[in-house]
């Protein structure tokens, strides 16, 4: 009997210990629309094993559905302990859910945590802030540029190389007609490509308005703002974008024909390289062997410039109801511990932090675009990819699938923008 008691006791005392290990297991939450879940699967498994006691739950949506879920989340007061988040609009839109990070920074990295990340990622966190508001309600994991892309075989099989110029990519559009290949893959269903796209235009025609605009200096309705509009419409009517590109989006529906090898070029941007790293990729992604990237053309005739639109792709805000620490250093290894080094590794997209680079290249091809990006492209950029405004961002979405649809002119495009600038400055 004695022995018995023993026994139970010793039961009882493991049990207790064990549901005590339990309950002191801190789940941190993380809904997002990138990294892909693949990727994020292993830097769960990197993270947890850096820092037992944290258990992670991640999961991702496609990016226009991952908008929807995150409205939800807010209006229900159900927010993620870590949440995806991109400079400008979309960390506005949620700024008052969100907790300052830079406490988090300094904990991790100290006073001087900002010279750990590169110095375009850290200017573009707090873009849209109100004025006197110095917080980081996030910190950059991932930068980028924006780009074009172009299928190797294709070019090659019809002889041409990539364009420099509007004309070029006009022929270059036509000769992959003819070839029945599509000329310029585009899911212009998908307001965030339609926006990508112009942001390049606008930019080629007059480097740095948008922002002006944005900062109330100049107007919407500038003729140099309806000028790029008008070349947004022509890249349809001039059948540089495939049939039917406002019924298709760019995730999962473009992105299908592309990997088949249909696609003579494609708007992406440097995340296009991920591709490359999934469980299994297609023989054109496989070692990034089967694509290449280039500037857009110069569409004013003018030149185009030389510096890359781009800057932070993605970057993660903690919740105000989240644990903290806990959320804390989730992120911070995501950034620049274990974690980090598992999604560099996966070519997600460019680091954010200074001095991560793939451990492993599959190809010297793919080396080089990794290069071409962090060395070449990035240093060039001045200008963020996104807007400031949540309001004039959709209303730019709307107005480019308007036009583009025939539905309004160039001009009442841009109008619809001014409205919606001068409706959120009451």
């Amino acid at each position: 009997m004695k022995k018995l008691l023993l026994s139970t006791t010793a039961i009882a005392m493991a049990t207790t210990v064990a549901t005590t290990a339990v309950a002191q297991e801190t789940t941190v939450t993380y809904r997002s629309w990138s990294p892909v879940i693949q990727t994020l699967d292993k830097m769960v498994e990197a993270t947890e094993a850096a820092h037992p006691g944290i258990a992670i739950d991640v999961k991702t949506f496609n990016y226009g559905e991952y908008l929807v879920d995150l409205q939800t989340r807010a209006n229900s007061g159900d927010m993620p302990d870590l949440v995806g988040l991109e400079p400008g609009a979309l960390t506005q839109q949620y700024r008052q859910q969100l907790a300052p990070a830079q406490q988090c920074a300094q904990s991790v990295w100290g006073d001087d945590w900002q010279s750990k990340f590169y110095p375009l990622a850290v200017d573009q966190v707090r873009l849209g802030n109100p004025e006197g508001d110095d917080n980081f309600y996030g910190l950059p994991v991932l930068t980028q540029t924006i780009n074009l892309w172009y299928t190797v075989p294709v070019l090659e099989d019809l002889s041409l190389e990539a364009p420099t110029t509007y004309e070029e990519l006009k022929a270059l559009a036509d000769a992959a007609r003819e070839a029945g290949y599509a000329p310029m893959m585009i899911g212009a269903g998908d307001g965030w490509i339609r926006r990508d796209v112009f942001m390049q235009l606008i930019h080629n025609v007059a480097p740095g308005l948008i922002y002006q605009a944005e900062a109330g200096d100049v107007p919407w309705t500038d003729a140099r703002f309806v000028e790029a509009m008008q070349a947004w419409k022509n890249m349809f009517d001039d059948g540089i974008f495939q049939d039917g590109a406002l019924g298709l989006s760019h995730y999962p529906g473009a992105v299908e024909v592309i990997e088949s090898g249909r696609a003579a070029t494609f708007p992406m941007g440097a995340w296009w390289q991920q591709q490359a790293a999934g469980d299994n990729p297609t023989p054109l992604s496989e070692n990034l062997s089967g694509y290449a990237a280039f500037k857009f053309p110069d569409v004013t005739g003018k030149g185009a410039p030389n510096d890359f639109l781009g800057g932070i792709d993605v970057m993660i805000g903690i919740s105000k109801d989240a644990d903290y620490d806990a959320a804390c250093k989730v992120l911070t290894d995501w950034i620049g511990g274990a974690g980090a080094q598992t999604l560099i590794n996966t070519f997600n997209d460019l680091p954010a932090f200074v001095g991560l680079r793939p451990e492993k290249f599959g190809s010297a091809n793919q080396e080089a675009v990794w290069d071409m990006f962090t060395e070449e492209w990035l240093p060039t950029v001045k200008y963020a990819r996104q807007l400031a405004s949540p309001d004039v961002k959709q209303a730019l979405e709307d107005a480019l699938a308007a036009v583009a649809a025939g539905d309004k002119t160039p001009e009442e495009g841009m109008a619809m923008v001014q409205a919606a600038y001068d409706s959120s400055k009451g």
